[in-house]
């Protein structure tokens, strides 16, 4: 048998990954080093430029906010979704410029710029008071990790631990996951691999029961499980994790909202999603059908922040998976 064929690729396959990891090594450096103003005024026209030549992504992301405007009660124009598709796209390119520039800004000074200092904190207050942990769970809105640096800052504030925990999704090169890893670690994050299965669930409710907050993005389930909910009308699929945590651990199951402002950040706690008793399955759909909702309405109210690329109906999920066939 022949094998130069896919040894070749699979060569390929790893100079792709190492250029991936040298170019986000260098961006790291280069953006922190330029001037802010520049640096946002690349990444606006990278934005643009993206825009201009469309692709899956930008398409992906114009049906998404059609649903959640139509959900809202809004009936968009063409040109109205080319609109909130551009700015979703420069939004998203401003969370890149950030997340390069973030380490090097003073966490302190960071915090005090969310505007305003964070609705509804006083939600996240009473479920620390509880002593059974938090599950923040929220959408990939914003600034997430800006929201982190947030939490960490607001926990030392109040003399509890100054870490959260959080779960990403592993990288390949691993190299280049392990720089995600020590970037997030150097805002105050403890990181765990997404892929961690048992001891990654063990050790999440370990954290919770030591009253720390666990910080879960949850509203799109990257593998073929999950929790069906209606969201926005249609069927989708949650990621049921969070869920599963309140469940487990007593922790309060906390959604909130993250959005840019003009030079700063919004963030928005809700009261507790209620975790009711019974059996594991039918609880966690509720709860999870309950976390939908409330992040349909924080969508509504802040859809160009919402940096969804990618398919989370069952609808284009299926169809994206459905085989080509030939006519």
């Amino acid at each position: 048998m022949n094998e130069t064929g896919p040894a070749i690729g699979r060569g390929l396959a790893a100079m792709n990954e190492q250029l991936a990891d040298a170019g986000y090594a260098l961006g790291w450096r280069a953006v922190r080093a330029m001037p802010a103003g520049l640096a946002h005024r690349l990444f606006r026209a990278g934005a643009d430029l993206a825009v201009s030549r469309g692709g899956d992504g930008p398409r992906q992301l114009r049906a998404n906010l059609a649903r959640v405007l139509r959900h809202a009660g809004a009936e968009p124009t063409e040109a109205e979704l080319d609109r909130l598709t551009a700015e979703g796209l420069r939004s998203y390119a401003r969370y890149w410029c950030e997340a390069f520039r973030l380490p090097a800004l003073d966490p302190v000074a960071l915090h005090d710029r969310v505007d305003p200092a964070a609705a509804g904190v006083e939600h996240l207050h009473r479920a620390l008071d509880r002593g059974q942990g938090v599950v923040a769970a929220l959408t990939h809105s914003g600034n997430w990790d800006v929201a982190g640096v947030w939490l960490v800052q607001a926990l030392r504030r109040l003399g509890r631990p100054a870490k959260l925990v959080t779960v990403a999704e592993r990288l390949r090169p691993a190299s280049l996951f392990d720089r995600f890893v020590a970037y997030r670690e150097s805002l105050g994050f403890e990181v765990l691999p997404a892929d961690g299965g048992a001891r990654m669930v063990a050790t999440l409710a370990a954290r919770l029961r030591e009253n720390q907050v666990v910080c879960l993005v949850a509203d799109r389930e990257m593998g073929n499980g999950g929790v069906e909910v209606d969201f926005c009308g249609e069927p989708a699929r949650f990621p049921g994790g969070p869920a599963q945590l309140a469940k487990r651990t007593g922790a309060a199951l906390l959604p909130f909202a993250g959005w840019f402002t003009e030079d700063g950040w919004g963030l928005r706690f809700h009261p507790p999603i209620e975790v009711p008793d019974g059996p594991t399955g039918p609880v966690v759909r509720v709860a999870t059908q309950a976390l939908a909702e409330v992040f349909a309405a924080d969508l509504a109210a802040h859809p160009a922040d919402w940096h969804m690329l990618q398919p989370i109906w069952s609808a284009d999920r299926d169809r994206r998976a459905a085989p080509a066939v030939a006519g």
